[in-house]
């Protein structure tokens, strides 16, 4: 279900997504829609950029160095880019 992020689901970067890091963040251009897509804050460039390697969402916000008063702003970010199809179900 696009847009719809499951915690307990494995997420990662889409494949067809690339990543430009930029002083602001980065730039995410999605070659299948041809959409790009800013992500403001370098914290959540490397969030995006781990998801892959955890299981879910939360342990990669525990592995991160995100402050955990912070989390639920990242995870509305991360459902605007599952929504946007920068995310995936892995």
């Amino acid at each position: 279900m696009r847009g719809l992020l499951s915690e307990a689901a494995a997420w990662e970067l889409d494949p067809q997504v690339a990543i430009r890091r930029e002083p602001f963040g980065a730039l995410a251009y999605h070659y299948g829609t041809r959409r790009l897509t800013f992500l403001r804050a370098p914290e959540l460039v490397a969030l995006v950029e781990a998801l892959g390697k955890f299981d879910s969402i939360d342990d990669a916000l525990a592995a991160s160095t995100i402050a955990e008063e912070r989390w639920p702003s990242f995870r509305k970010a991360l459902v605007d880019l599952a929504a946007t199809g920068v995310l995936r179900v892995r």
